[in-house]
């Protein structure tokens, strides 16, 4: 296969069906604290709070592309960041892959019927104490977006190929809280992808790329 179609919609949705299991199963919970073995989080003896995001893949050909939100400044949790559209798993949702798809829907107006849901990768816990779930999904183009101003300031795509080049995947550090935190960061041009959603990206890649 050519370098050019291993980043297609097709051949992404090819390698997430073909997964065994195996891929889901992990030695531990993925998350933050992979990064910081010695850094305490809100996994120990916390009550997670369960979320959901959807890791939608835009089909634009050979070059399939990847949809991003920059957070409101305004927001209490995570403002002014990038993210997957996602927010928390309400009781009514009868899963995460509903709870995915209502959040796009709200945040930035992804009509549900341009999304193929894939599937859900393992939860991956955030040290803000969220236990996340990842729906990954391929998005059908002609869709047109209407973002929630409350939530959202923007939203751009990035291409699939670019996140899936370890090379991109650059390990960095900051002090928090008196502690030094490791953590992914993947900048694109002005955009600055880092933290969980950086994590996410990662965790993607070493079970269907690497």
């Amino acid at each position: 296969m050519s370098d050019v179609m291993q980043f297609s919609a097709g051949e992404f949705r090819r390698r997430v069906l073909s997964m065994n299991e195996d891929a889901f199963e992990t030695a531990g919970v993925n998350g933050d604290h992979r990064l910081n073995p010695a850094v305490r989080f809100s996994i120990d003896g916390v009550k997670l709070k369960d979320a959901a995001v959807l890791v939608p893949v835009v089909d634009d050909g050979n070059e399939a592309r990847v949809i991003f939100t920059q957070r409101t400044s305004t927001l209490r949790k995570h403002s002014g960041q990038i993210a997957f559209p996602g927010g928390g798993i309400d009781e009514e949702d009868e899963n995460a892959e509903i709870a995915a798809l209502r959040e796009a829907e709200e945040e930035i107006g992804l009509q549900r019927s341009f999304v193929e849901p894939l599937a859900v990768l393992p939860d991956y816990v955030s040290g803000t104490g969220f236990r996340i779930k990842p729906v990954l999904s391929v998005v059908k183009p002609g869709f047109d977006l209407i973002l929630n101003p409350a939530e959202v300031d923007e939203v751009f795509e990035v291409p699939l190929s670019f996140l899936m080049n370890p090379d991109n995947h650059v390990l960095a550090s900051r002090m928090f809280q008196g502690h030094e935190r490791h953590f992914y960061e993947m900048p694109y041009g002005e955009r600055y992808i880092w933290g969980i959603t950086a994590g996410i990206v990662r965790m993607i890649y070493e079970r269907l790329y690497a």
